[in-house]
């Protein structure tokens, strides 16, 4: 089988016992980094020295079939530098590989700086969407942001610290000065730091420099205030244009907070 090995995000107390017991016994492991990994298990007191294969970005594509036939006769352990391999890390096209070979996934869950952030960003945690990292030339980042200018669940952003003064200056200029946001600077470590704010006033306090690894949580949009006619209009509009029923209610329903089995039922009594 795979064995998907969350890892700690930074403070190495995070590290569980069924990921210590694994490693231990483990004979091959797949890792982003292998230096990496060979520091962690350094620092575990892991005695044990598996074959150790690099499953990075830039190979990933290339090993992903050969590694999945590998795991149909023996565990493969996979590790990222840090958290839940697959998200935003390698790992999702060697489990695509695998599902199609019908072999075995399974994770040894832990350290999430996608919901570790979230946790402690003091924004509604009951709908959001991890959206990884923005592009990074200018233009098509405002793009990116302009597609989630409506977005009404929570937004979670890695940034690059020379980048995030400038990304939060995008999201000021899109979402608004004044939504609100909050910059989760390396999470689990020793310097732990969440500064929480609009986002002008987040990117006001970057332009002097932040160091470390970020998670930025921005909350969703207020929902439009759209009349039930018009809501029902626009599920009629996409339906016209080829979009099924469902999905129509579905989308239009996200966008404006009315609910989606009320639209649905509107659009059966209005055919």
């Amino acid at each position: 089988m795979i064995i998907l090995a969350a890892t700690p995000i930074g403070n190495l107390g995070d590290a569980s016992r069924r990921l210590v017991e694994v490693l231990e016994n483990a004979t091959v492991i797949a890792a982003e980094d292998t230096r990496t990994t060979q520091r962690l298990l350094q620092a575990l007191g892991i005695a044990n020295r598996p074959r150790l294969i690099a499953l990075h970005d830039h190979n990933e594509k290339a090993k992903a079939g050969e590694l999945a036939e590998l795991a149909e006769s023996q565990d493969l352990v996979v590790l990222s530098d840090a958290g839940m391999p697959t998200v935003s890390d390698p790992g999702y096209g060697l489990v695509a590989a695998a599902a199609e070979r019908g072999v075995t996934v399974t994770a040894i869950p832990g350290p999430s700086a996608v919901v570790t952030a979230l946790a402690v960003s003091g924004l509604p945690t009951d709908r959001f969407t991890f959206e990884g990292f923005l592009p990074r030339k200018p233009g098509e980042r405002r793009s990116a942001l302009t597609a989630l200018a409506t977005e009404l669940r929570t937004m979670v952003f890695f940034e690059s610290p020379s980048r995030l003064a400038a990304t939060l200056g995008d999201m000021a200029a899109v979402f608004g000065d004044d939504r609100r946001a909050a910059v989760c600077r390396e999470l689990t470590k020793l310097y732990e730091e969440v500064r929480r704010g609009g986002a002008a006033e987040l990117a006001a306090w970057a332009e002097h420099g932040v160091k470390g690894e970020i998670v930025v949580v921005v909350e969703g949009a207020a929902p439009r205030e759209v009349s039930a006619e018009d809501a029902l209009a626009q599920v009629q509009a996409l339906v016209a244009s080829g979009v099924r029923l469902k999905e129509a209610c579905a989308e239009v329903a996200a966008a404006t907070g009315l609910g989606s089995r009320y639209l649905y039922q509107a659009a059966l009594a209005a055919r």
